[in-house]
């Protein structure tokens, strides 16, 4: 028996009316403790990081989260079909069918505007979803998919005749597709033009049809195919892959692949742009005395030398170690935040050697506080 997940909501510990940045907050802090990095070789760890992400890739998108507060787990399956749930579709006009067929069948297409063209036109898009990872995103990767499309018959070349053989004018239409008919209506006898009942719009007529594709000229088949994803994509922003969308009509171009991205949030980083932040926490006596400190860049750890005096609050820019632009090798900039710990948990002699530490200052102690003070004097 399948093992029974558990809800998303749950996983990330969050309500069900939870903003995005209360899910986005709570993934960070889920992700920055289950990270593999943190937890080397601990496999219950590891599963645990999994089942953040999933839980994060469904709520994170408006769509899925949508479809999975409405059917649960099932809702995001990809074999989910609504209408089992009692969700069918009634053509969007509570059970009337399609507005526009009404009209057609009543006015014959008015004009045409139904009929299908009979030249080259380009195939349609094919649209995907891809999830990558914060490095991925900063420096491009390439990725291998499968994707579902209408291709080419191979075996007709997309002729829809039979090998050897090929489609004629239609002699009805004259190949336009197209043939005028009129016809008696409540408002008086109009003349309009009708898809041809002999070709069915195609302009052509195909004697022996092709075995393979039904005399359609195409089929849909599943192809696997290498993308490169640009470097300093950012979420929410999407890229085309030319050419590799459903086949066109008539000899036309085939449509594109235009593939959606979604960046999962990084533990430590944060993104802005092309800029990237990182909280770094320092110690008192570092802040206080100055220290070279190990900053995470996502090119690796580099050394900065952060001065004396340093403020909880302080913010150092490092210079080409943020996000490069798509298309461009300008990259952006890391700024690093300080954090200084109060150090917690202190020994009587700690506590003794700061009260002395206190009392040595005299004068000496900080002008932002001593300023802090000196307002309420001047209000007495």
């Amino acid at each position: 028996m399948a093992e029974q997940k558990r809800d998303y909501y749950e996983v990330l510990g969050i309500s069900k009316g939870a903003s995005e940045e209360e899910i986005k907050r709570a993934y960070r802090n889920m992700a920055r403790k289950y990270h593999p990095d943190v937890n080397p070789g601990n496999k219950e760890a590891e599963e645990k990081f999994k089942e953040i992400n999933e839980a994060y890739e469904v709520l994170s998108d408006s769509q899925k989260r949508e479809l999975y507060d409405n059917y649960g787990h099932a809702g995001v399956d990809p074999n989910f079909n609504p209408n089992a749930y009692g969700g069918g579709d009634f053509g969007g006009f509570g059970g009337f069918g399609d507005i526009g067929s009404i009209f057609e069948s009543f006015f014959g297409g008015m004009g045409g505007s139904s009929a299908r063209r009979t030249g080259p036109a380009k195939g349609e898009n094919v649209r995907i979803r891809m999830e990558i990872s914060f490095e991925e995103a900063a420096f491009g990767c390439e990725k291998t998919i499968e994707i579902g499309r209408v291709e080419n018959c191979e075996t007709c070349g997309g002729t829809g005749a039979a090998p050897g053989t090929h489609a004629d004018t239609c002699p009805r239409c004259g190949g336009t597709g197209q043939v005028r008919t009129t016809r008696r209506t409540p408002l008086g006898t109009v003349t309009m033009s009708d898809t041809c009942p002999e070709c069915g719009g195609r302009g052509k007529k195909i004697a022996s049809p092709c075995t393979s594709c039904g005399g359609s000229g195409v089929k849909r088949a599943k192809r696997t195919i290498k993308v490169k994803v640009p470097a300093g994509i950012d979420n929410g922003q999407a890229f085309a892959v030319r050419g590799e969308g459903h086949a066109g009509e008539n000899g036309g171009p085939s449509g594109d692949l235009l593939v959606d991205v979604t960046v999962r949030p990084h533990p430590v980083f944060e993104r802005e742009g092309t800029s990237v932040h990182i909280e770094m926490p320092v110690s008192f006596a570092q802040a206080a005395l100055g220290a070279e400190l190990e900053v995470p860049t996502i090119d690796g750890k580099v050394k900065y030398t952060m001065p004396e005096g340093t403020q909880t609050g302080s913010v150092y820019r490092l210079r080409g170690k943020g996000i490069p632009r798509v298309n461009s090798s300008i990259r952006g900039d890391e700024f690093v935040h300080i954090v200084v710990e109060t150090p917690k948990n202190l020994t009587a002699r700690q506590k003794e050697l700061l009260r002395e530490f206190d009392g040595t200052l005299g004068e000496k102690q900080s002008e932002k506080r001593k300023r802090f003070f000196d307002r309420f004097k001047d209000k007495k």
